[in-house]
């Protein structure tokens, strides 16, 4: 039986608008055959189906997952991923570097977008962008050692789900020369500050002008959950995808503190940078 484990993932970053994503220590499980015990049947309208089928996969799938739904943390992207890995693995009795390729096409085209997916397939880091051939995901150094990789904090609002569909459609279609040259900046300041291990340049790297504020204005909560996890010593903080959810990065020691600053309108999760994307668990 073919079983994977995707993580979950942070889009944007801030200021890498449908470029930048992280992978996060949450997980779906995707799985062929019978269901095992906590685990559903997926059925043929479900994503991970889909991009089974659309993959050739043949045969029932399951799914069981950690990654909430609806809250910017890339479940539908995780689960697609989980889907079409799964017809690979079971077409070529492996994931390798040629096969997360094949899986990245099929998900990217699913989603619209591969910053999300990118991240669930090869882990850590990405920064994704549409080629002529359709996507091309390249993975970003990390300049942090393993006694000072930032920790990561998900601040989930109990009350507040978002469609990412909706989401994009209250952003504006025109954007400024201006702000554009802003977000290039930002966004190549976090990747520099990503590879060089600087929490500076990430506090500056994640400052947005295209998106996060248009959305935050409609959820209030999420805003203040920002403002606050970088009062309390954050390096960095934003709206994780289209939303609610916000992510921080924080000093390993301190990731506790700054959980316990946030609103209790919402629960946190103390993760971890996922470094290796989908992962066979077994083919048996």
């Amino acid at each position: 039986m073919t079983t994977l484990r995707v993580p979950a993932s942070s889009a944007n970053l801030g200021a890498g608008f449908d470029v930048l994503g992280m992978a996060l220590s949450l997980y779906a499980t995707v799985g062929c055959g019978e269901p095992p015990e906590g685990a559903t049947a997926a059925d043929e309208h479900h994503p991970a189906t889909v991009a089974f089928r659309e993959m050739g996969g043949h045969g029932a799938l399951w799914v069981q997952s950690n990654i909430p739904m609806g809250r910017g943390l890339g479940f539908s992207g995780a689960v697609r991923v989980g889907g079409a890995a799964a017809a690979v693995v079971q077409r070529d009795g492996c994931l390798d570097d040629v096969g997360r390729r094949a899986v990245l096409a099929v998900t990217a085209e699913l989603e619209h977008h591969a910053d999300n997916v990118g991240a669930s397939i090869f882990g850590g880091v990405v920064a994704a962008v549409q080629v002529d051939t359709g996507y091309m995901v390249t993975p970003l150094p990390c300049g942090f050692g393993p006694d000072d990789t930032p920790a990561v904090i998900a601040w989930v609002p109990d009350a507040s789900t978002t469609s990412t569909d909706r989401s994009r459609a209250t952003l504006s279609p025109d954007v400024s020369r201006r702000d554009t040259v802003f977000n290039i900046g930002r966004a190549a300041t976090f990747v520099a500050g990503w590879a060089a291990g600087d929490v500076r340049a990430l506090r500056l790297g994640s400052e947005d002008r295209i998106h996060q504020a248009q959305r935050l204005e409609r959820v209030p909560e999420s805003a203040a959950a920002l403002d606050a996890a970088i009062a309390a010593g954050a390096h960095a903080a934003w709206l994780s995808g289209s939303g609610p959810t916000i992510v921080a990065l924080c000093p390993l020691g301190a990731a506790d503190h700054i959980a316990a600053a946030l609103a209790t309108t919402g629960h946190t999760k103390v993760l971890t940078i996922d470094t290796s994307g989908a992962t066979v668990i077994s083919t048996q």
